[in-house]
């Protein structure tokens, strides 16, 4: 272990519980961990997740702005009795659009295969097949955590354990660890994300 592994894994547990609990302070965790994780991941040559990371970056001020509910994404909610049309309100966890799923999969699908492609044209990277899905995957379930749909979750639950793999492989003991840790996150966070929902 290295101590950007250590200081990873570390920023990486407050980015996880902050999203479980659904706080104000995950979005500024979640900048921290991406410049952080952009580092690690260039250093081991996961491209396709070193730009993840930076795409990470820039969705967390838009996920920001869309939780503050400073920026308008025509969400309709049916507490409107919460609402007044002079402020602000903090935007709810609501239920992924069933109209969106196959635009969903089918968009998962098809930048795991164009990850995989164009990383084994660059031939840098180790695994082009796990890199691709693992940075489609961030990529589909970030958008939905942007939207506060308690269903991103279930893209975290497949991606973490094939981040448990890659770190392993690669020596970052403590970050496998982390991501060890985030499988249990996220099934605590179906759950209480789903119930918040209602």
């Amino acid at each position: 272990m290295n101590i950007l592994d250590i200081l990873g894994a570390a920023i990486g547990l407050v980015y996880v519980f902050s999203e479980y609990r659904a706080s104000r302070w995950f979005w500024p965790s979640s900048l921290l961990m991406a410049a952080f994780y952009a580092v690690i991941n260039f250093r081991i040559g996961w491209y396709a997740n070193t730009g993840i990371c930076v795409y990470n970056f820039v969705m967390s001020v838009y996920g920001l702005l869309v939780w503050r509910g400073l920026l308008n994404t025509g969400h309709s909610t049916q507490n409107a009795e919460h609402q007044t049309p002079k402020t602000k309100e903090e935007r709810p966890i609501t239920s992924c659009p069933a109209r969106y799923w196959p635009w969903l999969i089918a968009a998962t699908a098809a930048l795991t295969v164009a990850f995989r492609f164009v990383l084994a044209l660059l031939g840098e990277t180790t695994m082009p097949w796990l890199d691709g899905l693992v940075a489609a995957l961030g990529i589909v379930g970030m958008w939905m955590l942007a939207r506060k749909y308690w269903q991103q979750w279930l893209f975290w639950l497949v991606s973490e354990p094939l981040l448990v793999y890659i770190y392993l492989h690669t020596g970052y003991t403590a970050s496998a660890a982390m991501y060890a840790v985030y499988e249990v996150f996220c099934i605590m966070g179906i759950i209480r994300w789903k119930r918040l929902s209602k």
